[in-house]
């Protein structure tokens, strides 16, 4: 070997390629930040979420069933936080256009029916703005 490339050689083992403890940092600093990723993209966080919140505690009540499409747009205006609403389930599992005891017995004809604390009654899909005018809770 020339002595041109035995300093070459000697230059490249002293300044030596990456340490491994810098790629195994590097694979540690992907892996958590993709995990991060993961973790809060799948989290079931809406902005809407306080408002269902306080539709329930105020004594909002939406009826409806899982074969109307109604329901469907209405529960898809809140998002994630349709789950934090007092939701009561009409159809009966596998049955279209079914409907079950307790709601009969509630006197429930339509999809969606919102009931209130005053105990009226809508029988339509409502606005959030609707919602919160009936309520008083505050929208984002």
């Amino acid at each position: 070997m020339s002595k041109l490339s035995e300093q070459r050689e000697e230059q490249g083992q002293a300044k030596g390629g990456p340490p491994w403890w810098w790629i195994i940092i590097a694979i540690v600093i992907l892996g958590a930040a993709w995990g991060g990723y993961d973790y809060f993209s799948y989290r079931k966080v809406s902005t809407l979420d306080g408002f269902a919140k306080c539709l329930s505690s105020k004594g909002a009540r939406m009826y409806g069933a899982w074969w109307c499409p109604h329901c469907a747009d209405q529960k898809e205006e809140f998002g994630y936080g349709f789950q934090y609403v007092n939701y009561v389930e009409c159809g009966e599992e596998g049955k279209p256009h079914s409907e079950n005891e307790q709601c009969k017995q509630a006197g429930i004809k339509n999809f969606p029916t919102w009931q209130f604390a005053d105990g009226s009654r809508t029988e339509r899909v409502l606005p959030l703005t609707d919602l919160s005018q009936r309520t008083g809770c505050k929208l984002p």
